[in-house]
C-alpha cells in the first residue's frame, strides 16, 4: 500500500476545503442555521412534539443528514471531475499509485469534509434546541457509513459527468428531494397509509430514520434495517467502482 500517495491526494483535496471555507464551511451552516429558524419558528409553534420530541429537536438528525448527503456527493464528485475537466487525471492514472490508493485518497477526503460540516452542524444546532444522543457510537457508526456511502457515489457521479450540467443532476435535483420526502420533517406516521408505502421505497428514508433513532430511539425503520439498507448501498457502490477501475470507463478514454 502505497500510504504516500494516499497521503497526497488526500491533503491536496483537504487543502481545497481551507481555500474555500466561506463556500465549504460557513454556507451549509448559514443555511441550516435558516432551516433551523424557519421551520423551527414557523412550523414548530404549530407542531409541538414529534413522538414525544419538540419539533425542533425531531429536525435536527434530517437537517444534519441532508446537509451530509450533498456535501459528500459534492465534494466526491468534484474531487475525481476536476481532474478529468484539467487533464491532470492522466498524470495520476499513470503515476505507480493502485486504484484502491485512489479511491482511498479521493474518497476519504470528500467523506471527511462531509463529517467535518456535519460535526460542526451539530454542534450549530445545540444553540437552538435541544439535543440528546441515546446511542453515542451508533450515531458515529451512521454519520460515518453514510459519510463514505456517499462519497463512492460521489466519485461515480464524478467519473460519469461530461460536464458541469451532469455533474450538478444529482446533488441539486435528486439528493434534495429524496431528503425531503425521505421523513427529515416529518415521521412518516403522519402520513396516509398508501404513502407510507411508497416512502420505504425511498433510500433516504432509513438514513434519516437510523441516524434519527441514535438520538432519540425513535424510528420510521428498525434501525437494524437501517444499518442493513446503508450496508447494502455502500456494496452496491464498491461494486460499480469496481467495475469502473476494471473497464476503465471515462478514465482512460
Amino acid at each position: 500500500m502505497n500510504y504516500e500517495a494516499i497521503k497526497s491526494i488526500y491533503l491536496f483535496e483537504m487543502a481545497r476545503m481551507r481555500r474555500t471555507l466561506l463556500q465549504s464551511v460557513v454556507s451549509p451552516v448559514i443555511t441550516t442555521s435558516l432551516y433551523f429558524i424557519v421551520f423551527g419558528t414557523a412550523i414548530g409553534s404549530r407542531i409541538q412534539e414529534v413522538d414525544g420530541v419538540s419539533y425542533g429537536s425531531f429536525i435536527t438528525p434530517g437537517l444534519i443528514m441532508l446537509t451530509l448527503l450533498t456535501q459528500c456527493i459534492g465534494n466526491g464528485s468534484i474531487g475525481i471531475y476536476f481532474p478529468k475537466f484539467t487533464g491532470t487525471i492522466y498524470e495520476i492514472l499513470s503515476a505507480p499509485i493502485a486504484m484502491t490508493e485512489i479511491l482511498i485518497g479521493y474518497v476519504g477526503a470528500a467523506a471527511s469534509k462531509g463529517l467535518i460540516i456535519g460535526l460542526i452542524i451539530l454542534a450549530t444546532a445545540s444553540f437552538f434546541v435541544d439535543i440528546s444522543i441515546a446511542h453515542p457510537v451508533m450515531m458515529v457508526v451512521f454519520l460515518v457509513l453514510t459519510a463514505i456511502t456517499f462519497s463512492l457515489a460521489g466519485f461515480i457521479i464524478g467519473i460519469w459527468a461530461k460536464n458541469f450540467e451532469q455533474l450538478n443532476i444529482v446533488p441539486m435535483l435528486v439528493v434534495p428531494p429524496l431528503t425531503f420526502l425521505g421523513g427529515s420533517f416529518y415521521s412518516i406516521d403522519m402520513l396516509p397509509p398508501f404513502w407510507q408505502a411508497v416512502s420505504h421505497f425511498n433510500p433516504v428514508l432509513y438514513l434519516v430514520s437510523g441516524f434519527r433513532w441514535s438520538f432519540y430511539e425513535i424510528a420510521d425503520v428498525n434501525p437494524l434495517i437501517s444499518l442493513a439498507m446503508i450496508g447494502l448501498f455502500l456494496t452496491l457502490c464498491l461494486t460499480l467502482v469496481a467495475w469502473i477501475f476494471r473497464t476503465g470507463y471515462r478514465l482512460r478514454n
